[in-house]
């Protein structure tokens, strides 16, 4: 598939966002066994000056097992190195390469990387005009809205406007807002009415309604879903039945069991010791937790402590071995929805 045939597709376009050390090539396997996105993108791949791409993630593209399209993201500030490795991910099966000048990290964005580079307009003019002269496949970037204030995001969307850029993700979210519950959906509704290129949307998509709220309130060609595709695996099937006018059953404790059991199994290497096991699984269930409801803070409580085996199982068993309904939502994560929508968020069975 090429990237203008995925764009080319007649429903809102659906992507897993990238996360680090998360959304690694077993997780992409493991979800695309409950419907999964439309495109994958890969962990960013961190240019420096004599860099080599990681083995781990070139995989991810060598042997996408998923049957659906890849995105190579690139990460770091220098237009030579970046233009470097951005051609040589081009000649991996990839349908375009990812700019990513979104991630809040401290450790990258004080070295003017990920959404370090949204403090310097001008830097990252240079950046984007570099990469779209040396990328001979589609050109996407994932932005936020600014450093400390969305106001910057005016002058952001006028640098994007000079590239041909092919694609957009738009995180509704300043570096500064790190994961607050505040999204700002607005904004992603001004770059869809500015720029040529599709835009997708980016922030607290946990739900199927909330999903149609925000493709709704943005006018975006579709969505990027990260931490509500680690909590809820179901949530691409979910997202494209309720836009078609159906629904899905909510999953039960015990689906969320089984997928636990899957997890494990998925991506946990043979090379780790029992303990390593463990703390990769805290990683993903730090973001599964959150989405129990009324035991969101036992059930975290209990798993965060959890140092075997045995001993996680057991904690996950105690918990989720029953057949309750679960939206897969945070609360927190209604609040920015309007009103209509977010009553119809708390009439969900539960």
């Amino acid at each position: 598939m090429t990237f203008d045939e995925l764009l080319s597709q007649p429903t809102s376009l659906l992507a897993l966002a990238p996360m680090q050390d998360i959304t690694d090539l077993p997780f992409w396997k493991l979800i695309s066994n409950y419907g999964g996105p439309d495109v994958f993108f890969t962990e960013f791949f961190r240019v420096t000056e004599n860099y080599r791409p990681e083995r781990h993630i070139l995989r991810s593209l060598t042997d996408n097992p998923t049957g659906r399209p890849a995105i190579a993201q690139i990460i770091g500030n220098d237009p030579k190195w970046m233009a470097r490795t951005a051609r040589e991910l081009s000649q991996y099966p990839v349908v375009a390469i990812d700019l990513n000048l979104g991630c809040p990290a401290p450790v990258v964005y004080r070295k003017c990387a990920g959404g370090g580079l949204l403090r310097d307009p001008a830097r990252m003019d240079a950046l984007l005009g570099s990469l779209r002269e040396a990328i001979p496949c589609a050109f996407t970037v994932k932005t936020r809205l600014g450093f400390q204030s969305d106001a910057e995001f005016d002058q952001l969307l006028a640098v994007f406007a000079k590239h041909d850029i092919n694609l957009l993700t738009v995180h509704g979210r300043t570096v500064a807002e790190k994961y607050g519950p505040i999204v700002h959906y607005d904004r992603i509704a001004q770059a869809v009415q500015a720029l040529p290129c599709p835009v997708l949307a980016n922030g607290n998509v946990s739900t199927p309604i909330q999903a149609e709220s925000i493709l709704q309130q943005t006018g975006a060609r579709g969505l990027m879903v990260g931490r509500g595709a680690i909590r809820n695996p179901w949530i691409f099937e979910q997202i494209r039945s309720h836009l078609a006018g159906s629904s899905l059953p909510l999953p039960t404790g015990s689906d969320i069991l089984a997928y636990i059991e899957a997890l494990y199994a998925a991506v946990c290497s043979a090379d780790f010791s029992e303990r390593q096991h463990i703390q990769k699984m805290k990683k993903y269930l730090n973001f599964l937790g959150e989405g129990l409801g009324t035991k969101s803070g036992e059930f975290l409580h209990a798993i965060r402590r959890s140092e075997t085996h045995a001993g996680f199982f057991a904690i996950c068993h105690d918990f989720l071995n029953n057949n309750d309904p679960h939206d897969l939502c945070p609360a927190t994560h209604s609040d920015s929805l309007p009103a209509q929508e977010r009553l119809l968020f708390q009439e969900l069975p539960r």
